[in-house]
């Protein structure tokens, strides 16, 4: 399997993704100007608002993943050399981040389940339907960081037998 074509797609979606955080500033400003402009407000408005900063969080963990942005003990990890970092995200990923996914996809899938088969809706009048969509973006989000998991083994291994470039998995 052609692990890097799993980083371009993260990569992908992590370009559509930033697309969701201009939706938000945009749906925030709107929020936040009919209630202070016009002392109005909207439920739905409000709820978009978490919606789409669900769906930023969760979708953009694997491309976050893939652009080192998550965090670390740099004091440690920065001084280590390429072997020794690679041995450290081995050591996380598979001890770690590939169990920890597993755990999130599994769990997930029956909620959103549940969700969609009693056609679940904001419990608020004027609320958004469909909140399974917003529930499925936990399995979704996970899939794609354990995607991105995969892809730093197969980058990582390959530092330790070749000595391959830091950057390799970019």
């Amino acid at each position: 399997m052609n692990w890097f074509v799993l980083v371009g797609f993260n990569k992908k979606v992590g370009a559509l993704i930033s697309w969701i955080s201009l939706a938000l500033v945009l749906v925030t400003v709107y929020d936040v100007s009919l209630r202070y402009l016009f002392s109005s407000g909207s439920v739905a408005a409000q709820e978009l608002e978490w919606h789409l900063f669900a769906f930023l969080f969760l979708l953009a963990a694997g491309y976050t993943q893939n652009v080192g942005g998550h965090v670390r003990v740099d004091i440690i990890y920065s001084k280590l050399s390429v072997r020794g970092k690679a041995i450290v995200d081995l050591f996380g990923d598979i001890f770690f981040l590939i169990p920890f996914c597993l755990l999130l996809i599994w769990t997930s899938i029956p909620f959103v389940e549940a969700a969609y088969d009693i056609g679940e809706s904001s419990p608020d009048a004027g609320g958004l339907p469909f909140r399974f969509l917003v529930k499925a973006a936990i399995p979704a989000g996970f899939l794609l960081l354990l995607f991105q998991a995969l892809v730093d083994i197969a980058c990582n291994l390959g530092r330790l037998r070749k000595g391959t470039p830091e950057n390799a998995s970019e």
